[in-house]
């Protein structure tokens, strides 16, 4: 149970029972009182024998933790229930100790032992707690304990507890630094693992620990490339983000050319250039080697693996969670071809409604996209039209994204949605919006004259603020061509009477200033106007009426001398100390005297000077050189623990150092291609196929699955009186054909002649058959010859493995035509399946004449469920209905296992148990005939077993390679007991009634 449960129970229902407050009341002396006879009751609780009051102690416990109150001397009491056998109750000792671990260190090293047994348990629940306890004691004393229980558990079968091991690396590596190798190591182990519970947490652990050492990825890209669909969403961001940075480091800019063209097309000048023709010439000849260069690059081809990484996350993007979604933006805006980057567009404007905190993040991401990709989100553009609920952040980060996203097209509908943006209540909001129409008017020269009409109407507003920052914008916009707006600049002079925002005046009487030639009459009365107030101003206006006057001492000195010496001399005696020294500074620059230095020669040139326009850019410009979705990006500064997003390589590096996985992954089946081998392995024909002799019991459970089922279907397929191994391996296994030369295809196109008559198929014992070959594999009808107007199809589970897709069960149709006249063009249309499951079709059957038979395999993938696979199976005249349903029995595959490790898996594996009590009759008492009837209900392997009155049976489910273990226990007089474990609790159960079935029939 949770902290929070707790706390729930706690505040509702166990108030009556609930220990008292004190404190609250000073008067009551409660200050002052002890809590000694509370926590005399929870002891007393604690110490019973009842789990129930231990329990509910634990509850109250924990209940007080989640409210801030100190617990910490019910440490010994609580400590004593570790070896409690209640679940319930070790769970929440477990949330306490990690509370209180390092407080109570010594104390918590005194149960030390406990926990270390606790990592023994039988249930992989308590194991991975006890784990958790004691990563969260933070003493040095115990990191060697620590590894070492981190190493045990990295190895230990349930995946849960090796990912709870996963998590505990990072806390070792924090509290101990120097044991970072050999936390690689076991990380290296981890990684290796193909389980989806533990992908997330390694590669995070990674992160914490090893980011640098990319060389352990290489292997296990592929992997984490496919398993990351099934991840748990949280692991999923945390692959998805370590994998943009691996991609950068092994893959080819997908966009190079394009960016080459961009840098060796443009014809821009650089800012200083040289106007030499000499220099110009030189500067084409680079240019012509540059574009020579370009010529004979090769054209760009995308790495196999690039591409694996862009198909397997583009899913993701339909995540219910924001922060997959947004960490697959990420990876496509920095990785994908520019062509590919807009999928993304659509997911994060579907994020927009989501809260407004996902909001606010969203936004922040989109804006800096859309400085570099504006096109992707311009068909979303009135997605980004602000509402009037908006938070004020929400407002002016949409406002950004609408700049950015402004061009000729649709300037106008933009700057309407402006328009009524400035009469919103919010002043922040507005005074943004004018910002984003003087920047609007920077970038599109088209709309300057129509946005500068528009801010000067918004002079006469009775808002001082929207006047204020109006103002500001035009100020900035008149720097680009104040010749052509001189009524402007007259306009905002008679504004200095209205406006008081400091920053506003400051900007009037900068302009006015700054272009006094272009209202010589009205610039020495403004100053006159000011030199009246000058000692009520803002520091910031006083410095600019300290520059007009200095501009007009310069340009019109005959009406303004006496008043550049007024404010001068007013400036000299004022508080602050900056406008005392610019008067000082400005009347010995101006002033001619005999003192005055050189400088004063050049006062004109230093004031009156050209000043470049300003530009006014957007605030995300440059910050795409942090990871999108990212701390750092967010605060635009870069964050503790921020991994920097490494630069594409020139030269693509050896794609190679990733083929292991591959090689891994091969069944050993599809390996043997060469006739040779078969001939070899059909000399030996086994009655029943000794699996104990063929792998050791050293080896992992899958690969002595994969090889058993591969060296027999290769000593069988090949004595079998059907087509299916000929047709299997004529369209089955690519690497098949492009080995065999064509000698060899017409070898194998004889032998499909002589296989194509069997007599009859299902009835006669198959050496593929690796479990039951005595017994006849069962038949179902698929297609009765009357419904399929004289086309008759059976089909049967061969209990082989599907070459092309070992997540797949391979299904044996045999097509009669009972018909007169041929069948041709047999194949399959139509496949509707389930969620999650997939069909491999079985090739195309062109001509089937009247009388004859044929067969072929296909591979259905069933998800580890029952449910039918519907398709429509079609001739060159008909199509008919038909559908393929398994019993669950078919949904295995057999593996080998020892006896002790069968019995090591039903202690440690914590899986479902399902036990039911039989009477078997007769018949059916020894133990040949219990193997043969469990072996033809369910495709399991023998387990070899010590005692007379046991049979045990072992498999894993196809697709997710669950174990499934299958004990029959005979007792006298007939009686038995059938016991099925299964981590999954639905096939279990089925696969107790079929079995049940078969040995009471």
């Amino acid at each position: 149970m949770s902290a929070s449960s707790a706390f729930n129970d706690e505040k509702g229902g166990s108030s009556s029972v609930g220990e008292p407050e004190y404190g609250h009341d000073p008067a009551s002396g409660g200050i002052f009182s002890s809590d000694y006879k509370r926590h005399d009751d929870l002891k007393e609780m604690l110490d019973s024998n009842k789990d129930s009051l231990k329990l509910e102690a634990m509850k109250r416990i924990v209940a007080m933790i989640a409210r801030g109150k100190n617990a910490s001397d019910l440490f010994p009491a609580v400590v004593k229930n570790v070896a409690c056998k209640n679940i319930e109750v070790k769970k929440l000792v477990y949330v306490y100790l990690v509370r209180y671990a390092e407080e109570q260190q010594d104390l918590a090293l005194l149960s030390i032992s406990t926990f270390q047994r606790g990592l023994k348990d039988p249930n992989q629940l308590i194991r991975a707690s006890a784990l958790r306890v004691l990563s969260s004691i933070r003493v040095t004393i115990i990191v060697p304990i620590m590894m070492l229980a981190i190493k045990e558990a990295a190895s230990d079968m349930s995946p849960y507890v090796r990912k709870t091991a996963a998590h505990a690396i990072p806390k070792l590596y924090s509290l101990d630094p120097e044991q970072k190798d050999q936390l690689i190591e076991v990380i290296e182990k981890l990684l290796a693992d193909k389980t989806t519970l533990v992908a997330g947490s390694v590669v995070m652990a990674f992160e914490e620990v090893c980011p640098e050492r990319i060389d352990l990825i290489h292997k296990n890209y592929r992997k984490l490339c496919n398993l990351l669909i099934d991840v748990e969403e949280w692991g999923q961001v945390v692959i998805i983000n370590m994998l943009t940075r691996y991609a950068r480091t092994q893959f080819l800019n997908p966009n190079i050319n394009e960016s080459l063209l961009e840098e060796g097309g443009g014809g821009e000048k650089t800012f200083y250039g040289s106007d030499e023709d000499e220099d110009e010439d030189e500067e084409e000849k680079e240019k012509k080697v540059e574009v020579a260069a370009l010529a004979k690059r090769k054209p760009y081809v995308m790495d196999p693996d690039h591409r694996l990484l862009l198909r397997n996350t583009k899913p993701l993007l339909q995540s219910r969670n924001a922060a997959v979604v947004m960490a697959v933006a990420q990876l496509y805006f920095h990785l994908a071809p520019k062509a590919e980057v807009g999928v993304i567009a659509k997911a994060l404007v579907r994020l927009l409604r989501s809260h407004s905190e996902v909001q606010f993040v969203v936004l922040q991401n989109v804006a800096t996209m859309t400085i570099k990709r504006r096109g992707m989100f311009e068909p979303y553009l009135k997605s980004f039209y602000i509402r009037s609920t908006d938070p004020t952040q929400i407002k002016v980060l949409k406002l950004e994204v609408l700049t950015n996203l402004a061009n000729e097209t649709n300037i106008s509908t933009i700057l309407r949605e402006f328009q009524t943006y400035i009469k919103s209540m919010d002043k922040d909001f507005v005074a943004a919006t004018i910002q984003a129409i003087g920047r609007c008017a920077t970038n599109i020269s088209e709309v300057r004259d129509t946005c500068l009409n528009g801010l000067v109407q918004l002079l006469s507003n009775r808002d001082e603020l929207v006047v204020a920052e109006s103002v500001v914008v035009i100020k900035k916009l008149l720097q680009m061509q104040p010749e052509k707006h001189s009524d402007i600049i007259k306009h905002m002079a008679k504004l200095t009477d209205n406006i008081q925002v400091p920053m506003a005046r400051a900007s009037i009487l900068w302009l006015i200033g700054e272009y006094c030639e272009h209202v010589p009459k009205i610039a020495p009365d403004v100053l006159r106007k000011m030199a009246k107030s000058f000692t009520n101003e803002e520091d910031i206006v006083k410095l600019q009426i300290i520059n007009l006057s200095a501009k007009l001492y310069l340009t019109n000195s005959k009406q303004t001398k006496l008043l550049t010496q007024y404010v001068l001399n007013l400036a000299k005696y004022d508080q602050n100390y900056d406008i005392r020294d610019r008067a000082r500074f400005i009347r010995q620059l101006i002033v001619p005297t005999e003192k005055s230095g050189a400088l004063s020669k050049y006062a004109k040139k230093l004031f009156l000077a050209l000043k470049p326009a300003p530009v006014l850019e957007s605030p995300f410009k440059d910050r795409d050189h942090f990871q999108l979705g990212s701390l750092s990006h967010l605060l635009n500064a870069k964050a503790g623990g921020y991994q920097e997003l490494p630069d594409w390589p020139e030269a693509a590096p050896d794609p190679s150092v990733r083929n292991v996985e591959v090689k891994e992954s091969v069944p050993e089946w599809t390996k043997c291609s060469s006739r040779e081998k078969r001939k070899e392995k059909k000399v030996e024909k086994p009655f029943y196929s000794d699996s104990e002799g063929e792998s050791g019991p050293t080896e992992s459970a899958d690969s002595e699955s994969d090889s058993a089922s591969g060296s027999e279907s290769g000593s069988g397929s090949e004595e079998s009186g059907s087509g299916s191994e000929s047709e299997e391996s004529e369209e089955g296994s690519e690497s098949e054909e492009e080995e065999e030369d064509e000698e060899e295809k017409d070898k194998k196109k004889k032998k499909k002649k002589e296989l194509k008559k069997p007599v009859n198929h299902f009835s006669s014992p198959r050496p593929l058959q690796t479990i039951a070959p005595s017994s006849a594999l069962k038949s179902y009808e698929l297609l009765h010859r009357i419904t399929g107007e004289g086309l008759q199809v059976e089909y049967c589970f061969s209990r082989q493995p599907f070459s092309p897709d070992a997540n797949m069960v391979a299904v044996q149709m045999q097509f009669t035509n009972n018909a007169t006249s041929d069948t041709k063009n047999l194949h399959m249309e139509d496949v509707k399946l389930q969620s999650g499951m997939r069909v491999k079709e079985f090739p195309e059957i062109e001509l089937l004449p009247a009388g004859e038979t044929s067969t072929a395999v296909m591979g259905i993938d069933f998800c580890d469920s029952t449910q039918a696979a519907n398709f429509q199976l079609c001739t060159h005249t008909k199509k008919f209905f038909v559908s393929i349903q398994p019993p669950v029995g078919e949904l295995m595959r057999p593996i080998f296992l020892t006896e002790n490790e069968a019995v090591a898996n039903l202690r440690l594996m914590g899986m479902n148990e399902i036990t039911e009590k039989l009477t078997l009759d007769a018949k059916c008492r020894n133990e040949h005939t219990i193997v043969q009837r469990v072996t033809s209900a369910a495709n399991l392997s023998r387990v070899p077993c010590g005692s007379d009155k046991e049979c045990r049976f072992a498999g894993r489910t196809v697709t997710s390679g669950s174990l499934v273990l299958v004990t029959v226990a005979t007792k006298e007089e007939g009686a038995a007991q059938l016991t099925v474990n299964c981590e999954k609790m639905v096939i279990g159960t089925m696969l107790v009634k079929d079995i049940l079935l078969a040995l009471t029939q």
